[in-house]
């Protein structure tokens, strides 16, 4: 008999417009086993390592890192200081980046800006501490590789459990349960967003055999409904709205111009006015409160942003 694993979502709200139940660490502890994912951006270290401690967390074998992008991978460094017996999982391509993060942090306040500074700085994570897939594997954790919001995005898939981070996009029960046959989804598409390998990467997800039952989302929650089902629907999703982005671009005489910031604008709030009306899982954030609207409509340009630099390459 597969031991119990008790499973815990920790809640990392950070001082930005409408960003709580938004950022997460998931922690899953079994007899075997117990792991963290994506510990979060540095400005929440101290909250999350006071929140495991009150779980009585006195042994952590693995920090599993879907990406290391701020807002998941920052705060590594702080976790290793209090449990340096975990060794740390991530795409062999970011572990670069954890091992000396100045480049990391340039571009996350390039692309970022104040988001950057609120999340903070992330220090080096030695590079003794970083273990390859293998060193999972043997615990029984399986990895699949996951390029799209994230080169080197990875999934983790342990018994019933499935650790999307954002494979799938920014989710919500939107208080509904996690079984809702009706939860809010939006893509999560980088500046460099190439549809292919976003929805290829949902392709070898949806090829699980079998496919755990819990999704498990960075952005945020649980989903343990259809998991199936879910998960095609945010791979329809994202080939909906690059349709949609074409054919606004195609009513509205073309896409803005590279460097034309108000043209974008104007541009990006027709489309998500349009998906609005074509995307159910997307129009459910109707009902979301007004600061997660604020967060969301903020997030919704930068994903589609990334799609139209994909159109306009």
């Amino acid at each position: 008999m597969t031991p119990r694993a008790d499973l815990h979502l920790i809640d990392l709200d950070q001082d930005l417009p409408g960003q709580r139940r938004f950022i997460s660490c998931w922690l899953r502890r079994s007899p075997d086993l117990t792991f963290i994912v994506d510990p979060g951006p540095p400005s929440t270290g101290g909250r999350l390592i006071a929140e495991l401690d009150a779980l009585e967390l006195d042994r952590l074998d693995l920090v599993l890192l879907t990406h290391i992008h701020l807002d998941h991978a920052g705060t590594t460094a702080a976790i290793l200081d209090r449990w340096p017996q975990a060794r740390v999982v991530c795409h062999p391509h970011g572990r670069r980046h954890l091992a000396a993060p100045d480049k990391l942090w340039a571009g996350s306040l390039s692309v970022l800006g104040e988001k950057a500074e609120a999340y903070g700085k992330p220090r080096p994570v030695p590079e003794e501490f970083l273990a390859d897939y293998t060193e999972a594997e043997a615990c029984g954790v399986r990895i699949i590789e996951t390029p799209g919001h994230a080169p080197h995005h990875i999934c983790f898939a342990v018994g019933d459990d499935l650790f999307l981070g954002e494979a799938a996009g920014t989710f919500s029960t939107l208080g509904r349960g996690p079984d809702t046959a009706e939860p809010y989804l939006r893509p999560a598409t980088p500046p460099m967003f190439k549809l292919e390998v976003a929805q290829r990467s949902l392709d070898a997800l949806l090829a699980l055999d079998p496919l755990p039952r819990r999704l498990l989302f960075a952005h945020h929650g649980m989903f343990t409904g259809e998991a199936r089902s879910l998960l095609q629907a945010a791979r329809d999703q994202l080939g909906l709205w690059v349709d949609t982005c074409r054919e606004v671009a195609e009513r509205e005489g073309g896409l803005p111009e590279q460097g034309d910031e108000a043209a974008e604008t104007a541009w990006l709030d027709v489309v998500a006015t349009a998906l609005r009306a074509r995307d159910p899982y997307y129009a459910r954030g109707d009902i979301l409160p007004e600061d997660i609207k604020v967060r969301e409509r903020d997030f919704t340009r930068q994903s589609l942003r990334g799609m139209l630099g994909y159109l306009q390459r």
